[in-house]
């Protein structure tokens, strides 16, 4: 899982850090999300990030300014539903038979601010169900291994966002569990809705004005670094012995240079682990 992590962290970076502006603002955030053990840090390190590099925006060429189509009631609505569900978690959140409710707000947020892909979301999930001192719904272990499993099914980050949200409720009941799992994967799952049909029509738009674009810089950048900064929180777990390291780097090489597929890494990191040695 860390292998993996961390492969997401260097195509994201081989993507979109090419300068020494992306390079320092990665670090800065992979440092940040490291040390500040917080879900709120994530998007004020974006916007952040964002305003930095839009301050460069002359170096990209300018376009003819093309007029956004309004496509603000899909905005609207993705917007009251966020208010709405992080008012009724922040409601509801002193009772455990209705977690569920602050698990679809968890994942509806998060979901929100994806940058680079589904590995992005790892620093998030793992600071706000393992980290994060007012939850730690999940051990540093379940997280991990949740992880690796969900890359071997199809649809990895639903199934990821599932399985944190069942375990979340372990404690109320099979029932609970399911009920858990699906507004947790139904959470990850609107925010792209209700955006896509945002972003479809204003996209084109957006991107001829040269701050948005110089803005994206920073936004990418700073995804790549919160990916590196966990794989770096879910290796502190694990013991520092010259086999993790091993386990780590072979895996790494293999993902990224051989190409082998995610799930085949899983499976034989699996059997290595029933090996008795």
């Amino acid at each position: 899982a860390v292998a993996l992590v961390a492969h997401g962290a260097y195509v994201i970076s081989l993507k979109t850090v090419g300068t020494r502006t992306g390079l320092v603002i990665m670090v800065l955030s992979g440092v940040t999300a490291f040390f500040i053990h917080s879900p709120f840090v994530f998007p004020a390190v974006l916007l952040a990030a964002g305003g930095v590099t839009s301050i460069n925006y002359k170096k990209h060429p300018p376009q003819k300014i093309k007029p956004v189509k309004k496509a603000w009631p899909n905005a609207a609505l993705w917007l009251s539903v966020l208010v709405v569900a992080a008012l009724a978690g922040s409601l509801t959140k002193n009772i455990p038979e209705l977690r569920p409710i602050r698990l679809f707000e968890n994942f509806y947020r998060n979901g929100s601010l994806v940058f680079g892909g589904g590995q992005a979301l790892v620093p998030m999930l793992y600071t706000e169900f393992v980290e994060y001192s007012h939850k730690q719904y999940l051990t540093s272990q379940e997280f991990l291994s949740g992880f690796a499993f969900s890359q071997a099914l199809p649809g990895p980050v639903f199934s990821f966002s599932a399985y944190i949200g069942a375990l979340s409720m372990r404690q109320h009941g099979v029932g609970e569990e399911i009920f858990g799992g699906l507004m947790s994967a139904f959470g990850l799952f609107l925010p792209g809705i209700f955006l896509l049909f945002f972003l479809i029509r204003v996209w084109d738009s957006l991107k001829t004005f040269r701050r948005f674009r110089a803005s994206l810089e920073g936004v990418t950048a700073a995804s790549a670094g919160f990916i590196a900064a966990a794989a770096v929180l879910l290796f502190q777990p694990l013991e520092t012995t010259l086999g993790n390291v091993t386990i780590i780097a072979v895996s790494f090489a293999l993902i990224a240079f051989a190409k082998i597929p995610s799930w085949v890494i899983i499976v034989l990191g699996l059997l290595l682990g029933l090996t008795p040695l």
